[in-house]
C-alpha cells in the first residue's frame, strides 16, 4: 500500500507543480539576511507567480512571511487591474496589499487617492477621485472620502460629489454604480433659440440612487414661455435588467406664450404638462407584462417643447398587456384606455384573447382557432353618444396543403367566425345580436428558379439565382355585412394605402365588414448571389400584387390598385427602396415613396427620399453626413414641398467629439409655411457618447 501511495505521489507531483507557476523574485543587486530570511533587491525589482506581477526600483521579500515591501515607481498588475504608487506592501499568503498615493483602475474606471488597501475582489481608496475614462478636463468624476472599487463589478461611496473634470456640483449622500451599466444613463444639455420659444436652456439628467434605479428630471427655461420642470427616471432589476425594466418622464409649465389651438381647433390652456411611462417585465418563463402610458394635457405639448419625441409618436397610446405563452398557444389580457381628451380611442376594458397556433390534425389537415371576449368603449371627442359593445368572438379555420410537385403548392382554406354582441346600435334587439360568417378559398404558389453563371469581383457577385413565384389567393365571405345596422361601429375599417388582409380570422375591423369575393394575384421576384458567410444574399427583391373584386362596394372597381415594392441592395454602400401603387383603369399614380442611400463607411453618407400621396402630399428630402476628421462631422437636411413650391424645412449642423466622451452639436434650422415650431431656430446640445 505504501509503495502504491509513493508511486501515485510521484506521478501527481509533476502535474500539480506544472499547474501553479513558481514564485519568481529578481533584481539587479541582492543581499540576504539569513536570520530574518529577508532578501533586499536593488534595481529593476520584479516579483510574480502568474497571478500577479509587481515591478519597482527596490524591494524586500521575506520568505517566511511571504511579504513583499516595494518602493519607487511601483507597478502592481493583477488580472485586468493595474495600480501605480511609490510604496506598496503585498501579503502573498492573504492576497492583500496596502499602498499610499495610488492610482488604480480597470477600464473604463480609474481611481486615485491618498492610500489604498484591499484584495483582488475589492479595493478601498481613501480621499479618492474616480474618473470614467482616462483622467481629463471633460471626463465624468466622482470624489469622496472613501471609494470602494470592485473591478468589473461595482463602485460605491458615501458623501460623494459628482461632476465633470475638477468641478463636482452634485452632492450624493450615497452612491453605488454597477460597472456594467452607464455611469449616467441619461444626460443632455441643450441651449439655443427658436422663434416660437425664445431663447431657451434645457438640462436633463439621471443619477443612480439605488441598485437598478436612476432618478432625475428635466428642467427647461424658455424666455417666451416660462419654466418647465418634471421628474424622470429609469429602473431595472439589478440581477437581470432584461427581465424587468422601465422608464418615466414628465414636464409641467405655466405657458404665458402664444399657445394657439390644439388639433381640434380649441384654445390650448395656460396650464400644460405631460407624463410618460413604459414598463416591461418577464414575470416567469411564460408570462410577460408590458405597459405604456402617455398623458398629455393638450395635443401639442410635446410638439412645442419636445419636437424630437413628438415626431416619433404623434398619437399617444395607453395600454397594458399580460401575455402567457403556452406550448402551442397564447393567452393575452389586453387593456387600452383613453387618457387624453383630444383623440378618439377604441377602448378595451379589457380584452381577453386565446390564440391556438396551427395544429396538425392528421392526414395533412391543419386547424387554427382564436377566441376573445372584449368590453369596448368609445367616446367621440367631437361630441355624440358613447359607443359601447360587450363582444364575444371566435374563429375556427382548417386548411389542407397539397404539394403535387416541388414547384407547386395548393392549399384549400375554410373557416367560420361567430361574433356575439350583447349591446346593439340602432333598433334594439332583445338579447343582443349574434352573427355567423363563413369563408372558403385557397392559396396557391408556383415556384420557379433560374441560375446564371455571372461573376463580378467589384460587386462581389458569385453567380446569380432568380426566384420567380406567382401567387394566387382567393377568399369568398358571403353576407359579410349581416347585422350592420345593429352592430356598434367600434372596430372599423381605417385608411390604409396597402392591400388589406384577406383571411377572415385575422381581420381586425370585424364591426365594419362587407361581403368579400376576391382573387388576389401577386408576383414575387428575388435575385440572389452566393455569400461566404450566410450562404446567399439578396440583391434585388421585387413584389407586386393586385385584387380582382367580384363583389364591389359603392365606389369600388373590379380591379384594385396595383401595389409594388422594390428593394435593391447590390453592395453594402448602396440601398434603394421603393413602394408604389397606381390605378390600372386610368394609369394614375396613387402613392410613391422611395429612399436611396449611398455611403462610404463612416466617412460620408447621403440619402434621397420622396413621399407622394395623391391629393395629399408631395415632398422631397435629402440628408447627409460628412466626417471631416476625428473631431468634427457636418450634417444637413432639406425638405421640399412640391405643392407649395418651396423648401419647408432646412437644417444644417456641426458635430464635435470632445475626448471621445461627449458629443457637441450645433444646429441651425429654417422653416417656411405654417409651422408651430417657428420659422428659425438655433441650438447647441451636449450629450454623452459613452459613460
Amino acid at each position: 500500500m505504501v509503495r502504491r501511495l509513493l508511486l501515485l505521489l510521484a506521478i501527481c507531483t509533476p502535474v500539480l507543480a506544472a499547474s501553479v507557476e513558481p514564485l519568481i523574485v529578481s533584481g539587479d543587486l541582492q543581499s540576504a539576511d539569513l536570520g530574518s530570511k529577508e532578501t533586499t533587491y536593488t534595481g529593476h525589482f520584479r516579483i510574480g507567480d502568474g497571478t500577479f506581477l509587481i515591478t519597482a526600483d527596490e524591494g524586500r521579500y521575506n520568505a517566511d512571511t511571504e511579504e513583499a515591501t516595494v518602493t519607487g515607481h511601483v507597478v502592481f498588475t493583477r488580472g485586468v487591474v493595474r495600480l501605480l504608487t511609490d510604496r506598496l506592501v503585498y501579503h502573498r499568503r492573504e492576497g492583500t496589499f496596502t499602498a499610499s498615493s495610488v492610482r488604480v483602475g480597470a477600464y473604463p474606471v480609474y481611481v486615485e487617492g491618498s492610500a489604498a488597501s484591499g484584495t483582488a475582489e475589492e479595493i478601498t481608496v481613501e480621499h479618492a477621485t474616480a474618473t470614467y475614462g482616462e483622467p481629463g478636463p471633460w471626463q465624468p468624476t466622482l470624489k469622496a472620502d472613501r471609494i470602494v472599487f470592485s473591478p468589473g463589478k461595482k463602485l460605491r461611496a458615501e458623501q460623494a460629489s459628482l461632476g465633470v473634470g475638477s468641478a463636482q456640483p452634485i452632492h450624493l449622500p450615497q452612491f453605488e454604480q454597477n460597472l456594467h451599466d452607464p455611469l449616467v444613463s441619461y444626460f443632455s444639455l441643450l441651449g439655443g433659440y427658436r422663434s416660437n420659444l425664445g431663447a431657451f436652456l434645457i438640462l436633463g439628467t439621471h443619477l443612480p440612487v439605488a441598485p437598478g434605479v436612476k432618478l432625475g428630471g428635466d428642467l427647461g427655461f424658455y424666455t417666451a414661455r416660462g419654466l418647465m420642470f418634471g421628474p424622470s427616471g429609469t429602473y431595472s432589476s439589478p440581477d437581470d435588467p432584461d427581465a424587468l425594466n422601465g422608464s418615466f418622464r414628465s414636464g409641467f409649465i405655466q405657458d404665458h406664450g402664444d399657445r394657439m389651438t390644439d388639433v381640434l381647433g380649441r384654445p390650448v390652456p395656460e396650464s400644460r404638462g405631460y407624463v410618460e411611462w413604459t414598463h416591461q417585465q418577464q414575470v416567469t418563463d411564460n408570462l410577460t407584462v408590458t405597459a405604456d402610458a402617455n398623458y398629455w394635457k393638450d395635443s401639442y405639448i410635446l410638439r412645442d417643447f419636445r419636437p424630437n419625441e413628438y415626431y416619433n409618436v404623434q398619437q399617444p397610446d395607453n395600454f397594458a398587456e399580460a401575455l402567457y405563452t403556452g406550448p402551442n398557444y397564447f393567452v393575452s389580457l389586453f387593456a387600452r384606455y383613453e387618457a387624453n381628451n383630444f383623440e378618439e380611442v377604441q377602448q378595451r376594458l379589457p380584452e381577453l384573447d386565446f390564440d391556438l397556433l396551427p395544429l396538425a390534425l392528421g392526414h395533412g389537415f391543419y386547424e387554427e382557432f382564436h377566441a376573445g371576449a372584449a368590453l369596448l368603449r368609445e367616446d367621440p371627442v367631437t361630441g355624440g353618444p358613447e359607443l359601447r359593445s360587450d363582444r364575444l368572438d371566435a374563429y375556427y379555420g382548417i386548411r389542407r396543403p397539397f404539394t403535387p410537385a416541388n414547384w407547386l403548392s395548393f392549399t384549400p382554406v375554410a373557416g367560420v367566425r361567430v361574433t356575439d354582441y350583447s349591446d346593439t346600435a340602432g333598433a334594439a334587439l332583445p338579447g343582443g345580436y349574434t352573427r355567423t360568417l363563413g369563408e372558403f378559398g385557397f392559396d396557391a404558389e408556383l415556384r420557379s428558379s433560374g441560375v446564371f453563371d455571372v461573376k463580378s469581383d467589384r460587386w462581389k457577385i458569385d453567380g446569380l439565382r432568380h426566384l420567380l413565384t406567382p401567387v394566387l389567393s382567393y377568399r369568398y365571405i358571403p353576407g359579410g355585412d349581416a347585422g350592420r345596422s345593429y352592430i356598434p361601429d367600434i372596430d372599423r375599417e381605417t385608411f390604409s394605402t396597402y392591400l388589406p388582409p384577406l383571411d377572415l380570422g385575422v381581420t381586425r375591423n370585424i364591426d365594419d365588414l362587407h361581403p368579400l369575393n376576391t382573387l388576389r394575384v401577386g408576383l414575387d421576384n428575388t435575385l440572389q448571389t452566393r455569400d461566404p458567410v450566410y450562404g446567399s444574399r439578396d440583391l434585388v427583391v421585387f413584389d407586386t400584387a393586385a385584387d380582382f373584386d367580384f363583389h364591389q362596394e359603392a365606389g369600388e372597381q373590379t380591379v384594385s390598385q396595383v401595389h409594388s415594392e422594390l428593394a435593391v441592395m447590390p453592395a453594402a454602400w448602396l440601398q434603394l427602396g421603393v413602394y408604389e401603387s397606381f390605378t390600372p383603369q386610368t394609369f394614375s399614380l396613387q402613392q410613391f415613396n422611395s429612399s436611396l442611400t449611398l455611403h462610404d463607411g463612416t466617412a460620408w453618407s447621403v440619402r434621397f427620399l420622396d413621399y407622394y400621396l395623391r391629393h395629399d402630399t408631395q415632398n422631397y428630402a435629402i440628408d447627409g453626413t460628412l466626417r471631416m476628421n476625428e473631431i468634427f462631422s457636418a450634417v444637413a437636411r432639406m425638405q421640399y414641398d412640391a405643392r407649395l413650391r418651396e423648401f419647408v424645412a432646412e437644417t444644417f449642423g456641426l458635430r464635435q467629439n470632445i475626448g471621445n466622451t461627449w458629443r457637441l452639436e450645433y444646429n441651425v434650422s429654417v422653416s417656411n409655411g405654417q409651422s408651430r415650431e417657428g420659422h428659425f431656430g438655433f441650438n447647441v446640445q451636449i450629450m454623452p457618447i459613452r459613460f
